[in-house]
């Protein structure tokens, strides 16, 4: 049975809101923060054939995330990795509040690929607190574990340590907002209860609050996260905050699609030793009516552009055709188009 939504949390830019301004600002912010491609449809001007040649321009709107976050990064190093694979396909990119916005924007057809964390992906494919999406999955992205930073002067070494303090939990329309909902709540802690949380207008307005004192910890994901980069830079140097085993076992009993995921060494400055916890993966996601031939021309450039991609960006080492059949619930959240050129490619059944 699907995991229900955990109690969600204040919607404070620094200024704490009402729940439930948290949970109707979304779909407005969305709305709001992302204006219609120049050309709408960009993707629908294609041949009738089924794989397209390279030279034929494909140009695809993808939604990233605020600056100073991961997506935006990854949406960068995509766009000119994925030349390498198609000289004719372009990504044009456009910045909106995050995953929560890029859903929204995907099933009105104003983009035609999204940048989706992977707690957001899971709730919107299995419907959960929501409709189900028919969008669907055209590429992994890369692992998200999910952990706290603090200054490494600071007393704070487990998640019980920060019961009380102020948290930034990140951008509001981010999902890892969501993911950091559903880790607290398999422990058995309310966001808004339990600590004073911060959710932010722009994702990079973060780290300074940890650097200089106004928050205790800052939640994040993932290897090469520019948040935990910064905070781990800072002249006090970092602690990063995972999950024991025990917890670990606690959130999963609870919400078992979160699955463990260990920070390897020297991931960041930091982190002496691999570090446990939970997480998901993050994904591309594209617009329930794509073309076949659209997606299909996607997934085998991303194919293609696999080693120029990690070498421009570390933590997209994980994205590979093999992670995108990994990362999906079920063939059947796989776009036709995608799990058409994935089976040519011998890499599902």
């Amino acid at each position: 049975m699907p995991p229900s939504r955990p109690p969600s949390i204040d919607r404070t830019p620094v200024v704490p809101l009402s729940r439930r301004m948290l949970l109707a600002g979304a779909g407005g912010l969305a709305l709001a923060g992302a204006a219609r491609p120049a050309d709408a449809r960009p993707a629908d001007a294609q041949p009738a054939d089924d794989q397209p040649a390279d030279a034929q321009p494909l140009s695809l709107a993808l939604g990233t995330a605020t600056q100073g976050g991961g997506f935006a990064v990854f949406g960068a190093a995509l766009a000119a990795a994925l030349a390498a694979g198609d000289s004719g396909l372009r990504l044009e990119l456009r910045a909106t509040p995050g995953s929560g916005a890029n859903l929204p924007l995907l099933e009105e057809g104003r983009l035609d690929l999204g940048l989706i964390q992977g707690t957001s992906a899971y709730e919107a494919l299995a419907g959960i607190g929501r409709p189900a999406t028919r969008a669907r999955i055209v590429g992994a992205m890369y692992s998200s574990p999910g952990m706290f930073v603090v200054r490494a002067d600071g007393p704070y070494r487990r998640i019980a340590d920060l019961k009380g303090q102020r948290i930034v939990l990140g951008a509001a329309s981010s999902g890892l907002v969501v993911m950091a909902r559903y880790v607290l709540d398999g422990l058995g802690l309310d966001p808004g209860r339990d600590f004073d949380p911060v959710l932010l207008e722009k994702a990079g307005d973060g780290p300074p609050m940890v650097l200089d004192g106004r928050a205790a910890a800052l939640w994040g994901g993932g290897v090469g996260w520019p948040g935990f980069a910064r905070v781990s830079g800072g002249p006090a140097g970092a602690r990063f905050i995972g999950l024991e085993p025990a917890e670990i076992e606690r959130v999963r009993a609870r919400h078992p699609f979160l699955k463990p995921m260990t920070v390897p060494a020297g991931a960041y400055p930091g982190i002496a030793e691999p570090l446990p916890t939970v997480g998901s993966w993050n994904v591309v996601l594209a617009r329930p009516d794509l073309p076949d031939a659209a997606a299909y021309r996607f997934t085998r450039a991303l194919h293609r552009a696999e080693a120029e991609l990690g070498r421009r960006l570390e933590q997209a080492r994980e994205t590979t055709a093999a992670n995108t059949v990994a990362a999906a619930p079920g063939p059947e959240f796989l776009h036709p188009g995608s799990a058409r050129y994935l089976r040519e490619a011998g890499l599902l059944a």
